[in-house]
């Protein structure tokens, strides 16, 4: 009996040392941290930009000219043509966002020679010689298309005011000559095209733009010709390219920024 008791009493001894170990292994497991998966989060469009741009065009005059003729009566040409030329521009603008800008233009075309014909009766011609020069400025608005591959096409339409200035009018065959005009015109532009980005501030920029420009004075009068002379106005077709920079860190160019969230812990048993 006594053995037994013994034997008891020592088997609760080894129990009572082994629950604590045992409840040692049931303690909370260690915290291990998920892995984090980086997060892109686009650049927010937006800011200032210049531009320069470059083109060669096309003018065709919308209709003859005609010039005042003695007694209050008036002539038209009988042919006319008005040669392209080339042209510069600089420009500053808003990126609103992804889909929508706007910006201010000024270009300059240089000498766009002009040749026509005139008829003074009885088999009588007379060539007129000249070249005209203009001074574009336009306020312009933008709908971007979206962009893939990093080409955003656009359309877009601009409203303004173009310098015409005529060079003297005048006939190599006779030496007759009329003083050419300067004056302001109202102006609207229509554009198409699309730019490249080439770094993350830089973009290539091509298109078409047609621009009219109303009628006004081409010459004036002089006292051994009639005069003075007004033309209808142009219809330019333009092919364009140049460069725009944008300024900050809101260009479309620059790739999403990827962001660490917090990493959230996981239990493992």
């Amino acid at each position: 009996m006594f053995n037994f008791a013994r034997t008891v009493v020592f088997a609760g001894a080894i129990a009572g040392l082994a629950v604590p170990a045992w409840a040692a292994d049931l303690a909370e497991p260690p915290v291990e941290e998920a892995p984090v998966e980086p997060v892109y989060q686009p650049v927010d469009v937006g800011g200032w930009y210049i531009r320069g741009d470059i083109d060669y065009h096309w003018m065709n005059m919308d209709g003859a000219p005609r010039y005042i003729t003695a007694p209050g009566g008036y002539n038209e040409f009988d042919s006319y043509d008005l040669n392209g030329a080339a042209s510069l521009g600089l420009g500053v603008g808003y990126q609103v966002n992804d889909h929508f800008r706007v910006d201010l233009t000024g270009d300059y075309w240089f000498n766009s020679s002009f040749r026509g014909t005139t008829s003074c009766g009885d088999g009588c011609f007379s060539n007129e010689v000249s070249s005209a020069s203009t001074y574009l400025l336009l306020a312009n608005a933008y709908a971007d298309l979206g962009t893939w591959n990093g080409i955003t096409p656009y359309v877009g339409a601009g409203i303004g005011g173009a310098n015409v200035k005529w060079d003297t009018v005048y006939d190599p065959n006779t030496d007759e000559t009329n003083p050419g005009s300067s004056n302001w015109r109202f102006a609207y532009a229509l554009m198409a095209g699309a730019s490249y980005c080439l770094t993350d501030h830089w973009k290539l920029d091509a298109g078409y733009r047609f621009t009219h420009i109303d009628g006004g004075r081409m010459f004036e009068w002089d006292a051994s010709s009639a005069g003075p002379g007004f033309d209808k106005g142009m219809n330019v077709n333009e092919v364009r390219g140049g460069l725009r920079y944008q300024f900050g860190n809101g260009s479309s160019c620059a790739p999403p920024v990827a962001y660490a969230p917090v990493p959230e812990p996981i239990y493992t048993k």
